[in-house]
């Protein structure tokens, strides 16, 4: 008898779902929130908890998600807030949507340029240009 594997991922999202749920249950009575002394100890495992409970609700979409993100954050310090946050854009709008390669393109830059004027122009608060940056004298 062959097990289809939406059933190993239902199995899995079951059982993680279940560990999740425990530790948020057992977080509460260890106190979540703030006290007088500081936070209490409960509060760091109940989020923890709660994370774990909602990535085995939708694990797939989750990884859709996270992956991209930690990537993104990862070469912000090799290429830069502005080159990081255009290959972002375009890559959710080109591969994640399917959407046109011109159009992800202008939205690309779009976002890229919209992120300077804010906040090198406006605010003049520099953001991380990484290495690249360094090296062409940005």
């Amino acid at each position: 008898m062959m097990v289809s594997g939406r059933s190993l991922e239902a199995a899995t999202a079951l059982i993680t779902g279940a560990f999740g749920a425990a530790v948020v249950v057992s977080s509460l009575d260890n106190g979540i929130g703030w006290s007088a002394a500081g936070v209490e100890s409960g509060t760091f495992p109940f989020i923890v908890g709660l994370v774990i409970l909602a990535g085995s609700v939708e694990l797939k979409r989750l990884g859709i998600l996270f992956v991209p993100a930690a990537v993104y954050v990862g070469i912000i310090p090799l290429i830069g807030m502005y080159l990081a946050s255009a290959g972002y854009v375009f890559g959710a709008l080109a591969w994640h949507k399917r959407g046109s390669l011109l159009f992800s393109a202008l939205a690309a830059i779009g976002a890229a340029l919209a992120l300077y004027l804010i906040f090198e122009l406006t605010f003049q608060i520099s953001l991380p240009r990484g290495a690249l940056g360094t090296i062409i004298g940005f």
